[in-house]
Formats: structure tokens, C-alpha cells, sequence
């Protein structure tokens, strides 16, 4: 489980440098423990490895003021655990459901037992994503997110990860102009 924590804290550090998430950001993460201990998604949870990466994930944004949201699985129609400041913030409607490790799963049921004020909601725009173990966290990121890989890592435990961060679209047409730059970084 050390190995598993330190794993996920070096994916989030790498996911951080490159997304470059400011503070009130929201950091969308999928997971399937199951895959992280070499079982098929969604046989064989391990809350265990779920207190091991959502340990790594709040020592790694304790002091960076990034929300989490942890994403259930299709059971909870894929629904996210979020404190209810970041809830608050971005004007989510609370749903009743309380994920457990056979509907919603390891990591959703940890963060509803370790956040302070954990409420369930059913959709976000995440600016940026760690999926771990191809749980398809897509449809909680923004509109427009940009694949995100970094060298030597691309697993915890035995979990494929994927990372995306997110950009604003850019619009017009033929005559339109783009500040590249200040495009990769807004998030308003």
C-alpha cells in the first residue's frame, strides 16, 4: 500500500506541474481499485488501496486550495464525491446516494468517510482529470481536454493511468485571432 501511495503522489505532482491548477480549480479522479491490485474493474475492490491513493491525493493538494472530486462508478451513474465548499462554489446540486464498495466503490466510499463535509453530486467540469485503471472520466472535464502523458509513469499498482488537463475552446472563424498562450491558462 505504501508503494500504491507514493505512486498515486508522484502522478498528481507530475498532473500538477503540467495542468498548472490554481486555487478553487477542481482536480476530477477516477478509480478503479480492483485494477490497481491486478483484478478486472469492478470485481474485486480494495478499500485498503482506496485509503492509499486518497491519502497520496490529500497530502498532495493540502496547501494548493485545488477541489477534489472523486468519481463514482456506473453504479452511482458515475456521480462525484466533492466537499460541500467545492459544491457550494460551482452552484452543484446535491443528490441522495451514499457510495459503498459495490455501488459507487473503494475510492468514492473513502472520500465520503475522510472529506469534511462530503455531499454527492451528479456532474462537474473538471479542469483537469487522473483517471486510474480506465474508469472514463471524460464526461466530468470540460469541454475541451488535452491527453496528458508523462515518462515512467502511467501506472499505480497494476492500473493503467491516463491524465488530462482541460483549455478553453477556441471560437470564430477564418478571421478569428488566438492568444495561445493566455488560452492555455484561463479557467474562467
Amino acid at each position: 500500500m505504501e508503494q500504491i501511495g507514493q505512486q498515486t503522489l508522484s502522478a498528481l505532482n507530475a498532473l500538477l506541474g503540467a495542468a498548472k491548477l490554481r486555487k478553487g480549480d477542481i482536480l476530477v479522479v477516477g478509480c478503479s481499485t480492483s485494477e490497481i491490485i491486478g483484478e478486472h474493474i469492478g470485481k474485486n475492490g480494495s478499500i485498503e488501496a482506496a485509503n492509499a491513493v486518497l491519502g497520496a491525493l490529500l497530502e498532495g493538494l493540502a496547501n494548493t486550495g485545488v477541489y477534489l472530486a472523486v468519481q463514482c462508478c456506473e453504479h452511482l451513474n458515475r456521480a462525484l464525491v466533492v466537499e460541500n465548499e467545492c459544491a457550494r462554489a460551482y452552484c452543484l446540486e446535491p443528490v441522495c446516494a451514499v457510495p459503498h464498495e459495490k455501488a459507487g466503490g473503494s475510492l468514492a466510499t473513502a472520500a465520503m468517510m475522510k472529506f469534511q463535509s462530503p455531499v454527492l453530486v451528479e456532474h462537474i467540469a473538471g479542469h483537469a482529470g487522473m483517471d486510474i485503471g480506465d474508469t472514463l472520466i471524460g464526461m466530468q472535464l470540460r469541454p475541451v481536454a488535452v491527453p496528458l502523458r508523462f515518462e515512467g509513469v502511467d501506472r499505480i499498482g497494476r492500473a493503467h493511468v491516463v491524465f488530462a488537463k482541460t483549455r478553453p475552446k477556441y471560437i470564430g472563424g477564418p478571421r478569428a485571432k488566438y492568444d495561445v498562450a493566455s488560452c492555455e491558462y484561463a479557467h474562467e
